[in-house]
């Protein structure tokens, strides 16, 4: 089975903002965007970079976890690629992802300025995003240049290519082997400015949920 595609990204930050009673106006200005991107977001015609994703689920107290399970959300986006991913979990209903998961079985998230992200698994309960996360050439977790700040712990392993990591005032290239371990909250930016991608394993731990 070929890596399972997960759209209802839009869907699900619009069923949250809905649960909450935040206008798409008072989301975007809390985000720091236009009203516009959120609402392509939410519809689906444009991805958020690696900064607007945080930002959006930091404000509306959803983990990135949870875009990555099936439900209600994923159902109403429609599509072929919808049914494709919820029958990538139609073995287990609560959610585990593992114990072994293959290639073929890893859930794919496709972000905005070429970052990719595949989960490696999950265990219900734990507040744990494990990734494998692809920077394509070119590619950087803040389409804008901005730094992002969001809740948890982060740690990274990359396994090839080259990474600019600026952590606060530091600014440091990552490569082959290397590994990195911050506080979330602290701003930082990833980017790939080589000409081969950029892929590594993280894990960011301990994302606060309201």
């Amino acid at each position: 089975m070929p890596p399972a595609d997960v759209p209802p990204v839009g869907a699900r930050i619009r069923q949250a903002r809905q649960e909450r009673g935040v206008s798409l106006r008072a989301l975007a200005r809390e985000v720091g965007v236009s009203a516009s991107l959120v609402s392509q977001i939410e519809t689906g015609k444009s991805q958020p970079s690696v900064s607007t994703l945080y930002a959006l689920t930091t404000a509306l107290g959803i983990s990135v976890e949870s875009l990555f399970e099936p439900g209600e959300a994923a159902v109403a986006a429609g599509g072929t690629t919808v049914a494709h991913a919820l029958a990538a979990f139609a073995a287990d209903p609560v959610g585990r992802l593992g114990p072994l998961i293959t290639p073929g079985e890893r859930d794919v998230l496709e972000l905005d300025s070429g970052v990719v992200w595949e989960r490696l698994g999950h265990v219900p309960g734990t507040d744990v995003d494990f990734l494998l996360v692809t920077y394509r050439p070119g590619g950087s977790s803040s389409g804008s240049g901005a730094l992002m700040r969001h809740t948890g712990t982060e740690y990274g392993y990359l396994l090839s290519g080259e990474l600019v990591l600026t952590l606060g005032f530091d600014k440091s290239v990552l490569r082959p082997g290397d590994a990195v371990c911050f506080e979330s909250t602290t701003p930082h930016r990833y980017r790939n400015d080589g000409t081969e991608p950029a892929v590594g394993v993280w894990f960011v731990s301990g994302q606060s949920v309201q």
